[in-house]
């Protein structure tokens, strides 16, 4: 009943590590690569468009900490 478990409790199912994704070591997908161009162009970092899902996911997390708009800075931009 695993399908009955990952539909109550999706949460427990999004927080896999990308490292554990089955599909991680494919080409990051349309959606990622647009959500990564802008937070490389927000950050000064540079757009690798090769990046594997996995690598990309955690790119976007990586950059969403240095982010001025998305960081946690309270949205002020002013960094932590």
């Amino acid at each position: 009943m695993a399908d009955a478990n990952t539909k109550t409790h999706p949460e427990g199912n999004a927080e896999k590590d990308p490292q554990d994704w089955v599909t991680g070591d494919e080409p990051m997908t349309g959606a990622q690569a647009s959500y990564l161009k802008t937070l490389c162009e927000e950050t000064g970092e540079d757009f690798d468009e090769t990046l594997t899902k996995a690598h990309a996911s955690e790119m976007i997390d990586r950059l969403k900490e240095k982010s001025p708009r998305l960081g946690h800075d309270g949205g002020t931009g002013k960094g932590r």
